[in-house]
């Protein structure tokens, strides 16, 4: 046989070569695409239902206004199995009384309510003001609204007029006028660093 009956062979397998290689340059983008969009997006991923910018609204409960909220960024998340509210960019939040007078007012780094749950979760450089004064500051606080009950587990510190305290856990009503704080850490008098006006010295 001639060298050159070989040729017809050598040829078909080139072609299935080229071939070959055409296909796995076809594919090979496609499946790294694939690869990169499902490190992108992810089945728990969920966008808000409404997204609302510069708000300052009232909530009204059973007929009644009883909060008034301030915040640059309102998210609404409805289709989901807890719906819920976001306010990821802080919230400043007044809470009235039944006769429309400030109950608390309460500022947070970040803010959570669960509708169905009817429950506040506050975040980051949590401060509430009560009605009396006294000031509360923690980095985590979740309010109960079904339970009419405020709570904590973390570091919170309590000031009041006389006093400051200090301590792990803590649980109150909603008005903060009743509270009790669980692992007490410390007890401070406040000295009244105040002159009075008759021991003023006269020029």
């Amino acid at each position: 046989m001639s060298p050159t009956s070989h040729k017809p062979i050598q040829f078909i397998l080139n072609i299935s070569v080229i071939l070959w290689i055409s296909t796995m340059l076809f594919i090979s983008p496609s499946c790294t695409k694939k690869e990169h969009l499902a490190e992108a997006v992810h089945k728990g991923d969920s966008f808000p239902d409404m997204r609302t910018l510069g708000v300052t609204t009232y909530i009204s409960d059973s007929g009644m206004i009883r909060y008034k909220i301030i915040t640059a960024e309102w998210l609404v998340y409805n289709e989901i199995d807890t719906p819920f509210w976001a306010f990821e960019k802080g919230i400043y939040l007044e809470k009235f009384d039944t006769l429309f007078h400030i109950d608390a007012n309460i500022k947070a780094d970040t803010a959570y309510y669960y509708e169905p749950k009817k429950l506040w979760e506050l975040r980051g450089n949590v401060h509430i003001r009560n009605q009396q004064g006294d000031k509360f500051d923690t980095q985590l606080l979740f309010w109960n609204q079904e339970q009419e009950k405020i709570y904590s587990d973390k570091f919170i510190r309590i000031e009041q007029p006389d006093q400051i305290i200090t301590g792990y856990g803590f649980v109150s009503n909603q008005q903060l006028t009743e509270f009790q704080i669980l692992n007490n850490t410390g007890e401070f008098i406040v000295e009244d660093t105040t002159t009075p006006m008759d021991t003023v010295p006269k020029k």
